[in-house]
């Protein structure tokens, strides 16, 4: 369990570089849009439709839970625990959302994948993390870098990275993210376990690899069954 001292240090550290970045949302006009689903009471705005402001409270700034272990018990070794407006509605039009990442000892990985709306910066609170990101086409550069507890590192928008805990014991880190809903597209997912499937032929040859490979990937991925 991490000390109640690394999580305040977890913590200021994200909030200080997330009021000193730029949003990728939309600026808001108001000063809060608590998000609401009944779009019969309310503004469109944002993607989320607004609570009438004075019906807003506390619980719709709130959400409880991000010092209890993610379970990593899973054939990658991780856990993301994501704070975003799904769970704080009144996230909605401020352009930021956390994450909590667990990590299991010895190769806990959180998988290469991309945020299509948001920059990440990532505190490393616990453990020995291998972290990095690809740079876009041409040059496909790979940037990395070895994270230890109180380390910080940025992943720009849109580009593929990952962490891989290359320590002997559990990690922990905590991510700020430039959106209210950053979303996720993870490359092997997207790739060999997307719903209906892509034509094994394009992939194929996309990758260089055999056909029946490319069968084979796509009926073994763990999404797939699950």
């Amino acid at each position: 369990m991490m000390k109640g001292a690394q999580v305040l240090v977890a913590f200021v550290l994200l909030a200080l570089a997330s009021s000193l970045a730029s949003a990728f949302d939309p600026s808001p006009l108001q000063d809060f849009c608590v998000a609401i689903n009944d779009a019969k009471n309310g503004v469109f705005v944002n993607g989320k439709f607004c609570k009438d402001p004075k019906l807003v409270n506390a619980e719709d700034f709130f959400f409880s839970g991000l010092n209890k272990q993610g379970n990593t018990s899973n054939q990658l070794g991780s856990k993301v625990t994501l704070v975003n407006v799904e769970q704080i509605s009144g996230l909605n039009t401020l352009g930021i959302s956390l994450a909590r990442v667990d990590y299991a000892p010895n190769g806990g990985l959180n998988p290469p994948h991309a945020h299509p709306r948001a920059t990440e910066i990532l505190v490393v609170v616990e453990g020995t993390l291998y972290v990095g990101f690809v740079t876009s086409n041409p040059d496909s550069r790979l940037i990395t870098k070895v994270l230890y507890p109180g380390d910080v590192f940025v992943f720009p928008v849109g580009l593929i990275h990952f962490q891989f805990n290359i320590g002997t014991t559990n990690a922990v880190a905590f991510s700020g993210l430039s959106s209210q809903n950053p979303g996720i597209i993870t490359i092997a997912k997207a790739v060999f376990g997307s719903n209906p499937a892509i034509n094994p032929e394009v992939l194929a040859k996309a990758f260089q690899l055999d056909k029946n490979i490319v069968n084979q990937l796509q009926s073994r991925f763990w999404w797939n069954n699950s």
